[in-house]
């Protein structure tokens, strides 16, 4: 049986992940409305990749026979400057998210929940991708530039990312 206090972290740690599912979403019809297809394509799929990070941690709850308890989540940006824009406020959501893990892995620690130690650990590693992903959209972006066809150039490549 799960403590209260992880069980209410973990329930804000679903809140989150609806947040970024809420604000992938956003971001990808910001995308398709300013004609960049490859970027919304692939926002929209990472927008149901969070969702499916929220739905893992309330089969987590059910299974511990805990309460589920859904909190509002908060209305997401959908005014960006620019397709880096776009990505940079993306890398800096997965890092706040990284940063909200590890301090639910340290808490786990702290509280000898091995069990639930365990199960985070799937979402160190999945972090640990995100960030790198995001980092390097951004690279690729700022590397291709925004002259001439540079950014059709920068829409292909993160759509040659979707489905992986």
């Amino acid at each position: 049986m799960l403590s209260k206090e992880v069980i209410n972290k973990l329930n804000e740690q679903v809140s989150k992940e609806m947040y970024a599912s809420n604000l992938y979403l956003s971001m990808s019809s910001w995308c398709y409305n300013n004609r960049y297809e490859g970027a919304g394509q692939f926002l929209f799929e990472h927008a149901g990749q969070e969702s499916d990070h929220a739905r893992k941690l309330v089969t987590y709850l059910n299974e511990t026979d805990s309460k589920v308890e859904l909190q509002a989540i908060a209305k997401p940006n959908s005014e960006f400057k620019d397709l880096l824009d776009v990505f940079e406020q993306t890398y800096k959501h997965e890092l706040e998210i990284t940063q909200s893990i590890n301090d639910l892995v340290s808490f786990m620690l702290e509280q000898k929940d091995y069990s639930t130690f365990n199960f985070l650990q799937w979402y160190v590693a999945e972090q640990h991708e995100e960030e790198a992903l995001f980092r390097g959209i951004i690279d690729k972006i700022k590397l291709i530039g925004d002259k001439s066809n540079g950014l059709y150039l920068a829409d292909q490549y993160i759509k040659s990312l979707s489905g992986k």
